[in-house]
């Protein structure tokens, strides 16, 4: 009998197997337990969205632009380490579950019962979360710089042209899959978070657009505008483009079509056509 323990990281093949696992039992998991998940997900990286426009706040006239990306980054890899370390259902990571559905093990509708639940709950997590930090007047800090940048952020996201948000979007959950994809390979858990860092410091550096933290970066800009208008106006921003209706036509609708197709076809089907294409 074999008795060894084997403590090195999983290879591809079988890291495509234990995509395959846990996308099952993702698309079989109650529905209560699915949308708590999803609901705790969204607050997640809301959290990690909070921490990078704490830390970008003030940094664009202390550091170079892409110095200060970096820091964004590195910060906000916090949410999608609450998410794999904590146990959380995130929609983006969640395209994944393809490499299950491809292979006939997932149905369609078990598949798109997921994502709609756990979409709704990231929503949820995330918007109350942007609801919560509106009432901690958190947005004054470091005398007005985060709510500043805060608006300033929302505002950009809000401005974008729909097919360069398909594009952001299809970039950003290509890294965000390849990072789940990596914490698959974890037999431990400093694996995890050392193979989640660098792809995600990387699509917040680049500018990438993530659905997700989107449902807290413009949410918290529109609370600030609409609720606390005084403080808005004396930032001097120029807001124009930070409406509910660009939240969703602009950038969520966009994003989203985006996330789908980067975690689906670059990332999932890429990897199932590799390691399991000819076992199904």
């Amino acid at each position: 009998m074999n008795t060894e323990i084997r403590i090195d990281a999983l290879m591809p093949s079988e890291m495509a197997r234990r995509a395959e696992y846990i996308g099952v039992n993702k698309a079989q998991m109650a529905t209560f337990s699915m949308f708590a998940l999803a609901i705790l997900a969204g607050a997640f990286i809301a959290l990690g969205a909070i921490f990078a426009t704490t830390v970008s706040a003030g940094t664009a006239e202390a550091w170079p632009y892409g110095v200060s990306r970096l820091l964004a980054g590195l910060v906000f890899c916090l949410g999608l380490i609450l998410v794999i370390v904590g146990g959380a259902e995130l929609f983006t990571g969640n395209n994944l579950i393809v490499m299950a559905w491809a292979g006939g093990k997932v149905t369609t509708r078990a598949m798109m019962r997921n994502w709609v639940i756990v979409y709704i709950g990231n929503f949820v997590g995330a918007f109350g979360t942007a609801v919560l930090m509106f009432m901690s007047r958190q947005h004054e800090f470091g005398g007005g710089a985060v709510g500043q940048t805060a608006l300033s952020i929302a505002n950009s996201k809000a401005g974008l042209e729909f097919v360069p948000a398909i594009a952001l979007g299809i970039l950003c959950n290509a890294l965000v899959c390849m990072a789940v994809w990596l914490a698959f390979s974890a037999r431990s858990t400093i694996d995890k978070i050392a193979g989640i860092i660098f792809p995600i410091t990387a699509f917040v550096a680049a500018g990438f657009e993530h659905s997700i933290a989107n449902m807290y970066f413009i949410p918290i800009g529109l609370l600030i505008q609409g609720l606390d208008p005084t403080f808005t106006a004396s930032t001097g921003l120029e807001l124009s483009n930070l409406t509910w209706g660009a939240f969703l036509i602009n950038n969520l609708i966009p994003v989203t079509i985006g996330n789908i197709i980067g975690g689906t076809l670059f990332v999932a089907a890429v990897y199932w056509s590799i390691f399991l294409r000819e076992q199904n």
